[in-house]
């Protein structure tokens, strides 16, 4: 067990998942019969050129989104909407700005109806676990890029999910910071193995992080790929099986 213990563990399938939008008189087909299932205490990354249906997979996965056709399924039950079994950590960690790291984390828990002394003990928790326990009171505008988006992250682990859901969480920091911070969401992932599904440009990211690699095609009509991250980690990006990965992904993706 990590140091938030107890965390439940998730299967998530989708079966025929479509999404369309209308676009110019017309309808724009994102998602065509999408079948998935992603493993409890799995890290699934989705890659694809812009367009080709990430967010919008993100999206109906969080509930935010309804398909137009198919289910996406947590444990077995069909999902509906948005549920506490889920978290959703966002490009920006919007935290609160007259709140410090402490209260930010706290408010997660609030909100989810929660209150008394576990809440101080399972926010100063997550916290320890991102590696903020010095930043307790600092305010976000006192915080870097980096510190923000690991408080954004505490938050969303102190509700302790079965499922964590990113958009491009590490896409708006600087290079240094962005493999820092990828190196540390590898460490939390495998100490909590919560099942983590990862939205990512950047396809060192998604070999780094993740178990498989969902490929999302360019050209509609194709199927998406499943490719198999086989590596031990931690990963080296200088090794020749990580190298030839990512030549795998850019060719799927299109570029040579």
């Amino acid at each position: 067990m990590g140091a938030l213990d107890q965390i439940r563990r998730g299967e998530v399938a989708v079966r025929g998942l479509s999404k369309s939008f209308a676009l110019g008189g017309g309808q724009l087909q994102v998602l065509r019969g999408l079948d998935l299932v992603i493993e409890p205490g799995e890290c699934l990354a989705v890659v694809g050129a812009s367009g080709s249906g990430k967010t919008t997979l993100l999206r109906m996965l969080a509930g935010l989104e309804t398909p137009d056709a198919g289910e996406v399924r947590i444990d077995g039950v069909h999902s509906l909407g948005v549920g506490t079994e889920r978290a959703v950590i966002y490009q920006e960690p919007r935290l609160l700005p007259w709140l410090t790291v402490l209260g930010n984390v706290a408010f997660g828990l609030e909100a989810r109806g929660l209150s008394g002394p576990a809440v101080q003990e399972r926010a100063r928790a997550a916290i320890r676990l991102v590696g903020l326990q010095d930043f307790e009171g600092a305010f976000p505008r006192q915080l870097s890029g980096g510190m923000a988006q690991r408080a954004g992250i505490a938050r969303a682990l102190a509700v302790r999910p079965e499922i964590l859901l990113l958009d491009e969480p590490l896409g708006a920091l600087d290079a240094m910071t962005r493999i820092a911070l990828q190196e540390e969401l590898a460490r939390i992932w495998q100490e909590e193995r919560v099942t983590m599904i990862l939205v990512t440009h950047d396809l060192e990211e998604a070999i780094v992080l993740a178990d498989r690699v969902l490929v999302l095609p360019r050209e509609k009509g194709s199927r998406p790929r499943l490719i198999d991250i086989a590596l031990p980690r931690p990963r080296d990006r200088s090794e020749p099986g990580f190298v030839a990965l990512r030549r795998q992904l850019m060719a799927e993706l299109g570029f040579h």
